[in-house]
């Protein structure tokens, strides 16, 4: 299992509405294998010392400097943190606290300080839409994988009831003895549906409502997994596979050519929507009034570009200015706006900018028409 823990929106919130002046972000290329571990304790050890000279330039006080960075000194000697990593680690610590996240996808190893948390490559992990899961279930096969954008499928472990296969016999007792007989090799249809639910109970709290589930079934068991189904994206096209027959490479195969599908039709529905509601007045793709509708609570859905970081600030009414590099008091325009969006409750998607329109790495869909936003 890859140990993987993204915030929740509410989380995202918070520590996007958290300020202080010696805030650290820390982001690590990370590794599930124990090897390369050493390595990357390394690489937090450097990072700490660069967010050590950073803190130093801004005038923090030895004994601030000190209460932020000594929790991140503790990670590098804590075993059991060390024994379970993803591909990437997130570390945000401010005068006291800490707040530590491992991601799927590969970020790029990175230090910054300053009023802020820099949130945009975890806003990114959290938000970014091509992934997914793939559920194989047979009778005595029951495997969950997770898809990210840049990491190949990998097994979640499942906990599973002792007597999951028990859930396929049939009773013929009229209550009265607490034997039973399987029908036939896998039970009938009202058997099948409650190993289905309970293997469902199983994945559930593994999986993001967001991403797709794909379903890895024979004849048998599709139909009953559709019949119980809670997961809000279960995905209509399936792998007609028995689970046994597949490892992660060819889960990881056939289940891209799926999720590629199901994708581009969102993004095609999407930019159906965006165009219709753009000739009534509620959409926009100009960066800059995004941001003042942002500002204002006034964007209901977000699509930003996930790669786009020009540094500058947005002011309380939503002006922009930019910056010509990062300093302790700028941040990506791009990730403020998102992270706006958040806080007034929209929705927000981190896509490739050739997914948007106009060239332009933001497109949001609007609350209220242009004039009443303040748009002209």
């Amino acid at each position: 299992m890859l140990p993987v823990d993204l915030p929740r929106t509410s989380d995202l919130t918070a520590l996007m509405g958290a300020r202080a002046d010696t805030s650290v972000s820390i982001y690590l290329a990370s590794s599930p294998v124990p090897a390369e571990h050493e390595r990357i304790r390394l690489s937090l050890r450097n990072a700490i010392g660069a967010a050590e000279k950073e803190l130093a330039e801004t005038g923090a006080s030895d004994a601030v400097v000190a209460r932020t960075l000594d929790p991140v000194r503790e990670l590098d000697g804590d075993h059991e943190f060390w024994r379970h990593q993803a591909h990437s680690l997130a570390i945000f610590a401010a005068d006291g606290t800490l707040h530590t996240f491992r991601l799927a996808n590969r970020v790029t190893d990175s230090v910054r300080v300053g009023d802020r948390f820099d949130l945009g490559a975890l806003l990114r992990a959290r938000t970014f839409p091509h992934g997914g899961y793939v559920l194989g279930l047979a009778e005595q096969d029951v495997h969950l994988w997770r898809l990210t954008a840049d990491a190949r499928a990998h097994e979640v472990a499942l906990d599973l009831p002792d007597d999951l296969q028990l859930l396929l016999t049939h009773a013929e007792n009229h209550g009265q003895a607490d034997r039973g007989r399987a029908r036939g090799n896998l039970g009938d249809r009202p058997e099948r549906e409650r190993f289905a639910r309970a293997v469902q109970e199983a994945a559930l709290p593994h999986m993001q409502d967001e991403l797709p589930l794909i379903l890895a079934a024979g004849p048998e068991f599709d139909p009953a997994y559709r019949a119980i189904n809670t997961h809000p994206t279960l995905a209509d096209d399936r792998i007609d596979a028995h689970p046994s027959s597949l490892d992660a490479d060819s889960v990881d195969e056939r289940a891209r050519v799926i999720l590629d599908g199901i994708y581009a039709q969102q993004l095609d529905a999407w930019r159906e929507h965006f165009g219709t509601a753009r000739s009534n007045g509620r959409a926009t793709s100009s960066l800059a009034e995004v941001a003042i509708a942002a500002t204002l609570g006034q964007v209901e859905d977000l699509h930003f570009d996930m790669d786009e970081n020009v540094e500058g600030t947005i002011d309380d009414l939503g002006a922009i200015t930019r910056a010509e590099s990062a300093g302790p008091h700028t941040y990506a325009i791009v990730d403020e706006i998102a992270a706006r969006v958040l806080n007034t409750g929209g929705t927000v998607h981190a896509v490739r900018n050739g997914d948007l329109i106009d060239g332009s790495p933001v497109a949001a869909l609007l609350r209220a028409p242009r004039e009443a936003v303040g748009l002209r």
